[in-house]
């Protein structure tokens, strides 16, 4: 079903306006994509201006950052530890910007939108220890 994103037929008293144009196909936005944790399954979408934004379905991987060292380093995404967008997501294990992920090198959070730019990159966090 698609998403149309255009203004109201309501005003803010509820009353009903009558436009002089009906719906544009810019209006319609996409279907949102929630990224899980997967092999590797990315889908290409054209938006606007014949440009193109890749969602990732499902991903494995993340680039993660050490802020000590600044070096990037590949990591293997095992789950999603916490996720402030929503306390579902984390049984779910999808992964959205801001979540803390478990990686092989240890907790990291997302610093990427993966519904958008179909990776995920992240920061390192330290060990509270």
């Amino acid at each position: 079903m698609a998403l149309w994103q255009g203004k109201s037929q309501r005003s803010k008293s509820g009353r009903r306006i009558r436009y002089a144009r009906g719906k544009r196909r810019f209006e319609i936005g996409r279907e949102t994509h929630l990224a899980t944790i997967g092999p590797t399954s990315i889908k290409k979408n054209r938006i606007r201006g014949n440009q193109h934004k890749f969602s990732a379905k499902t991903i494995d991987t993340a680039y993660v950052v050490d802020p000590e060292t600044n070096k990037t380093q590949k990591a293997e995404i095992k789950s999603v530890v916490d996720n402030p967008a929503n306390i579902n997501y984390i049984r779910r294990n999808i992964i959205t910007k801001g979540a803390v992920i478990d990686t092989n090198m240890g907790k990291a959070k997302v610093t990427s939108r993966p519904g958008q730019v179909g990776m995920v990159n992240a920061i390192l966090l330290k060990n509270k220890e």
